[in-house]
């Protein structure tokens, strides 16, 4: 008899998996992040996967889903669709979902939410759409329970949450298998005001092409989530592993001893020879940050520094530098003016063959920098339309640069003057009398139409005023809240 082999509990649910179909899975993510999530998953295994907006498509086995919730820094919520269908009215709606099996993912002894996301016609309301799927729910235990038990809403730490998503008269009911949101990652001890969305931090390091290759300096730290998220890209270390619930945990068909190989998976974890460095003027960011740096034992990787980004050293090496500046809520235009100015000015001077990646409001306040970008892209910070520019900063000359790169040469550069010695080498107004005689010959309307904006261009309503996100100029009218609803949209972010 030849000899039998036997196989590990894995290698059976594997085998057990490809025996099945794949579910059908969606991660939903932030505006301009889309690509990002949708490598992670790539690297993560998953198939068919499908970029939409504000979402990525893919499926997936359970495996899958307990390791894209886990793992994935760029994701929001992984979404499971367990019904969809058409239907023209609030109470077509209301009817065919009485008629759905909700004791399959729903116990009388479970609480409940409902997250609605509308945008159609025929549904303006979105509060009265999830009103009447509860309804819906409530009926349908009342009918089919012998007690009429039915389970209640709750709207804080619910068990079960179901998304209802509504374009047009298509209808997609889903099971939320993340809960919280997934930028909730649970290590932070302490935060500043107003602190960036750890999922918008991910992403920007990602985008950055960060995979802990080199040291990295936050020098505007605030909460300290690009230093923290930087930290845990670099040892590979799960997004999640702070957490301590998850919404697919109270599901029928939860797999403990799947969730906890998922969790105790060493081979995402590598190693890191650099350091991060992060550091801010404010007393109270850096009583935050060293907090919860402490409290996530990562002071090995990361120093904390109470310091103003003008007096930090030159790095002896090229750095990867990530900046969140503050946008203004306690800084008048002209201390913005001259805190970008020396953000240039000092990048300039001390970072030559760094790469420095800065996200602000989409406003004249990148011209102060008076660096040219390499690249650029429209991000949001919560509800604020933002830019994300990158910068290769060299020596010499660009065309210098340009060929040397097309040549295959290493050198290393920094980049052109800054905003503040350009506008130092202006010609001041007073010693143009034609202007000044232009002016005083014309009527206050005339000249309210001529006059330009302190950071230049043809006014605020002139054909080179800036385009927002949607294409509009300045003069425009702009989308109403309501058409800015997009697919798998998350209200809660």
């Amino acid at each position: 008899m030849g000899n039998k082999t036997t196989s590990t509990p894995k290698q059976q649910r594997d085998a057990h998996a490809t025996q099945h179909h794949l579910s059908s899975y969606v991660a939903k993510t932030l505006y301009g992040l889309e690509d990002v999530l949708a490598d992670e998953l790539e690297a993560l295994g998953a198939s068919d996967i499908e970029i939409g907006r504000r979402m990525v498509r893919f499926r997936g086995d359970k495996r899958m889903l307990y390791l894209t919730n886990y793992r994935l820094r760029t994701a929001l919520r992984i979404l499971k669709p367990i019904y969809e269908f058409n239907c023209e009215s609030i109470e077509d709606l209301y009817e065919t979902l009485r008629q759905f099996e909700w004791n399959r993912h729903l116990r009388c002894d479970q609480t409940f939410l409902i997250d609605p996301v509308v945008f159609s016609d025929r549904f303006s309301n979105s509060r009265y759409v999830s009103y009447r799927v509860k309804d819906a729910i409530a009926d349908y235990f009342v009918a089919n329970t012998p007690d009429g038990k039915r389970p209640s809403v709750r709207m804080d730490t619910p068990d079960v949450r179901f998304n209802i998503h509504i374009a047009q008269k298509h209808v997609t009911l889903s099971l939320d298998s993340s809960g919280d949101s997934l930028h909730k990652r649970g290590y932070k001890v302490k935060q500043t005001p107003a602190p960036l969305s750890e999922v918008l931090a991910a992403g920007i390091l990602l985008k950055a092409g960060w995979q802990g290759q080199c040291d990295l300096i936050d020098p505007m730290c605030g909460s300290g989530t690009f230093a923290i998220e930087a930290a845990l890209i670099a040892r590979g270390v799960a997004a999640g592993a702070w957490r301590t619930k998850y919404a697919f945990e109270e599901w029928a068909d939860f797999d403990a001893d799947l969730w906890r190989e998922v969790q105790e998976d060493p081979n995402y974890e590598t190693p890191f020879e650099h350091h991060i460095y992060a550091s801010d003027i404010a007393n109270d960011a850096y009583t935050v940050t060293s907090a919860n740096v402490q409290h996530m034992g990562l002071g090995h990787d990361i120093t904390v520094e109470h310091l103003a980004m003008q007096h930090r050293t030159a790095p002896e090496a090229p750095v990867l530098m990530v900046l969140n500046p503050p946008y203004g809520e306690r800084l008048t235009r002209f201390d913005l003016e001259a805190l970008y100015s020396m953000i240039g000015s000092e990048l300039k001077h001390k970072y030559a063959g760094s790469k420095v990646w800065i996200i602000a409001p989409k406003s004249k306040l990148f011209n102060a920098i008076g660096l040219r970008h390499s690249s650029r892209l429209d991000l949001l910070n919560g509800d604020l339309e933002c830019e994300l520019r990158s910068y290769e900063l060299f020596e010499g000359k660009r065309d210098d640069f340009k060929r040397d790169l097309a040549e295959g040469k290493t050198r290393t550069y920094a980049s052109s003057r800054p905003y503040r010695e350009r506008k130092q080498e202006r010609t001041p107004r007073e010693k143009r009398p034609e202007r000044e005689k232009t002016f005083k010959n014309t009527s206050p309307a005339t000249e309210e139409k001529t006059r330009r904006p302190r950071f230049g261009g043809k006014g605020q309503h002139g054909s080179n005023s800036p385009k927002d996100r949607f294409g509009r100029r300045g003069d425009e009218e702009r989308p109403s809240r309501k058409s800015r609803i997009q697919v798998f949209d998350d209200s809660n972010q």
